[in-house]
């Protein structure tokens, strides 16, 4: 079952113009490099150079450390997936890519997206804490607060009206039915809705 909605301005759009239209691998490769490229590897290793953790990260003196690193280790490789599954779903199903300025065409409801409005935001996030917890780097665990804290402002202020406005009601009944950060346990099942089939 496919499970994208086309904006209602688009919808005259034929399949082989969406596959005209979709972006090449150049543009999904600029669209990673200069978002969750910049977010999760430029920052951290600048933060990295100027803030050094109190202790390198392969120097285990206490219980705790073992901890710290398998969480670490566990949320950079969760993320990690998830980060992989949202770029392909925005490419596959929804002909876009993460950028603002080449989002998708189709709104996708499918996989991760049933369970959470976010998950790529969720991704970025899971890789910052688990940097964090990783390098025992205090300066990206506040860089991660602060990323998480621009986009829980950011998202419902300026995201979110612009979806409502390139996908109207099928926006609409899927924020309804599917949370923007706690995900749901199980999957929407966007049912009796052919135009969210």
């Amino acid at each position: 079952m496919i499970s994208v909605q086309e904006p209602h301005r688009q919808k005259e759009n034929t399949g082989a113009q969406s596959e005209v239209n979709a972006p090449s691998p150049w543009q999904h490769l600029l669209a990673l490099i200069a978002l969750p490229g910049v977010v999760v590897l430029v920052v951290p290793a600048i933060l990295l150079t100027r803030f050094p953790p109190a202790r390198p990260w392969w120097q285990i003196r206490h219980w705790t450390h073992y901890f710290s690193l398998a969480l670490g280790m566990g949320l950079i490789s969760g993320s990690t997936l998830l980060a992989a599954a949202t770029m392909f779903l925005f490419a596959r199903r929804g002909r876009g890519t993460l950028a603002p300025w080449q989002p998708p065409t189709r709104l996708v409801i499918q996989g991760p997206y049933r369970h959470i409005r976010n998950p790529m935001i969720s991704a970025v996030a899971g890789l910052l804490f688990g940097q964090a917890a990783l390098l025992a780097s205090a300066a990206i665990l506040i860089w991660a607060l602060l990323f998480c804290a621009v986009n829980i402002v950011y998202i419902p202020l300026f995201e979110e009206p612009d979806l409502v406005r390139r996908f109207s009601q099928a926006y609409l009944t899927y924020q309804q039915h599917v949370p923007r950060w706690l995900p749901r346990l199980s999957p929407w099942q966007p049912e009796n809705r052919p135009d969210l089939e």
